[in-house]
């Protein structure tokens, strides 16, 4: 979560930081993040940027829905 919340101050690509920082790839690391967003644990420890990762996560679902059934959103 950490990780996350400070992301947008990164001086170097983010997908090359996540490696550096954790050693696996970016598929990996949102698995997991989109796991720990879930965690109620997560809320407790950071709300404001859990909601934000899951308000981010419902859009984008909503947009690959819309999109695979052909409606603009």
């Amino acid at each position: 979560m950490d990780f996350e919340r400070a992301a947008w101050r990164l001086e170097i690509p983010k997908d090359r930081a996540i490696r550096d920082t954790f050693g696996f790839s970016t598929t990996r690391y949102h698995q997991l993040l989109h796991r720990a967003v879930d965690d109620p644990a997560a809320l407790t420890y950071d709300p404001m940027l859990v909601r934000r990762l899951r308000r981010l996560r419902s859009l984008r679902r909503k947009r690959r829905t819309a999109q695979r059934l052909g409606i603009t959103l």
